[in-house]
């Protein structure tokens, strides 16, 4: 199954199973939708390198009129739609974002009254019809992510941690360390303990292990003889005590890892043993990709020849979790079939002028999940007790003044990620997490197996906002929802086009307040700000 990123057109036999509609036409081929009365073209515009974004997605809904002049589209996500009937046509790119493309040319050809043309610029495109208006796209986003890389229950959506993100980077990186990780993470609920930078024998630019004026690399990572070796001083035993100890457990385990993009990445095929070696002999089944550089057709060509070997060579048992942070990289539709991406860094710790807000990390959450598999996204949370004499003491929305066990709420429709050194989390923090984690395991293969509509308003911080997750049939879900610093206790939502709630009876399973299913439509009552409620929608049995 290749991902190589040089055809115009995407053949039916790279995906798990056939997409309704065609996958792609050519550029002097126009669309085969029928033309409408009153179109609706929406364009969705997506931006990555995070670290120095936050503002992640932007949609622009187009009325058409026949007057109107053609003209082209840059964008990774299109939708062509008949306003009247919800019917239409969805388009998606396969490749990394515009702005991260060596050549820089449109996706799209609209016309007011023949529609949409897929312009030939050597990326694929998919090509879907769906119904049902905005919930209608996202399930067409989410079925076609969903051919390239099913969900598969015990692999996707796991609750991963990583320490790194309490800002001592790999200062307290060591076997007895990670032990203590280990155990803190059983007793949390983690799914799978990953080390980032600095298992390895080599420093990166990042180390927090340099000495005074020695520089550590950010690449060419293969130019030093043994770089990828386990540490012996950190690790004199390797690595199989702290995996042994995980896996005896119930957990998995991870790794830190950098593709090597010398000259195009012409070490790609080392890379691709390096990992497969390490899931071989190890067992470690979850990677994060960083410092990639995708610069040239070259590179990206070698870079998916790199990920499709891991996939195969796996039998899609290892899981990769491509960083988005920074760079020119693949993107969120890049290289679909690897794994979730890795979203964004926020951090809590001095000097940083970034701090870390939940409601805007519930935000990018909220607006990806229109257009990205919410399963694909690497969501994270911080350790909420950690640097509160950092943020204003008036500060309404500062982490200190969420209900502990909301902050963990914000990424459960998502990949969870623990960005934290889970030994040092409060017994409060823990005692707060620990029932709705449990509570989270058994619910999230319903959850994940079906789609995840966002409702409410866009996360501003003063709102009601959240998610609901229906099954592929309609006829169950659950709904996540979210009073921010709204000042209306109750929120009403029509569920109708994402479950048929018809029968179906509401019981709370999270979060507080009060529920009420009458006929299509959940009336919810949350009595604090800055929480949220979990309402599960099924038949009694």
């Amino acid at each position: 199954m290749r991902l190589l990123m040089l055809s115009c057109l995407l053949s039916v036999s790279a995906f798990a199973e056939p997409l309704s509609g065609r996958e792609s036409v050519r550029a002097d081929n126009p669309s085969a939708a029928a033309p409408v009365t009153h179109p609706r073209l929406v364009v969705v515009r997506l931006q990555d390198a995070t670290d120095v974004h936050n503002e992640l997605v932007f949609e622009t809904e187009y009325l058409l009129m026949a007057n109107e002049q053609p003209f082209d589209v840059a964008a990774p996500a299109l939708f062509w739609e008949d306003s009247l009937t919800g019917r239409g046509r969805a388009y998606f790119r396969v490749a990394p974002l515009p702005h991260a493309r060596a050549v820089k040319t449109p996706d799209f050809h609209i016309h007011p009254v023949r529609g949409v043309t897929v312009l030939s610029n050597g990326y694929p495109c998919v090509e879907t019809e769906y119904e049902g208006g905005a919930a209608g796209r996202v399930r067409a986003a989410t079925d076609f992510q969903r051919r390239l890389r099913p969900y598969v229950p015990g692999r996707d959506g796991l609750f991963l941690s990583n320490t790194w993100g309490d800002g001592n980077r790999d200062a307290c990186i060591n076997e007895a360390f990670l032990l203590r990780e280990v155990a803190a993470g059983a007793e949390l609920g983690v799914d799978v303990i990953q080390i980032d930078d600095g298992w390895q024998k080599g420093r990166s630019a990042n180390s927090a292990a340099l000495a005074n004026g020695e520089k550590g690399r950010w690449g060419s990572w293969w130019d030093v003889d043994g770089f990828w070796d386990v540490d012996p001083v950190r690790f004199p035993n390797g690595l199989e005590p702290v995996v042994a100890a995980a896996k005896a457990k119930g957990m998995e385990f991870g790794l830190w890892f950098g593709p090597d993009s010398t000259d195009e990445a012409k070490y790609w095929e080392k890379d691709a043993e390096f990992l497969l070696s390490m899931h071989r002999r190890l067992g470690i089944g979850y990677f994060k990709l960083d410092s990639m550089k995708s610069l040239t057709p070259l590179a990206l060509e070698r870079q998916a020849k790199l990920m499709d070997r891991v996939i195969d060579g796996s039998d899609a048992n290892i899981t990769l979790d491509l960083d988005v942070t920074a760079g020119v990289r693949p993107g969120y539709y890049g290289f679909p079939r690897i794994g979730p991406v890795f979203v964004e860094n926020r951090y809590i710790r001095p000097n940083e002028g970034r701090l870390w807000w939940p409601h805007q990390t519930l935000r990018n959450l909220w607006s990806l999940a229109h257009v990205v598999d919410p399963v694909r996204l690497r969501m994270e949370i911080l350790n909420p007790r950690r640097g509160a004499d950092l943020y204003p003491a008036d500060d309404p929305l500062a982490p200190g003044r969420w209900p502990e066990d909301a902050i963990f709420a914000i990424s459960m429709f998502s990949s969870p990620l623990g960005w934290f050194e889970i030994q040092n989390l409060s017994p409060e923090t823990v005692a707060a997490w620990k029932p709705l984690i449990s509570r989270w395991k058994r619910e999230r293969d319903a959850v994940h197996a079906g789609y995840v509509y966002p409702v409410g308003a866009r996360p501003d911080g003063v709102s009601w906002t959240g998610f609901v997750a229906g099954a592929k049939d309609g006829r169950s879900g659950c709904a996540l929802l979210f009073r921010e610093l709204s000042d209306r206790r109750d929120f009403a939502l029509d569920l109708s086009g994402m479950i048929a709630a018809e029968g179906l009876s509401a019981a709370v399973i999270g979060g507080r307040g009060t529920a009420v299913l009458s006929g299509n439509s959940l009336t919810v009552s949350v009595p604090e700000k800055l929480d949220f409620i979990w309402v599960k929608l099924d038949r009694q049995p």
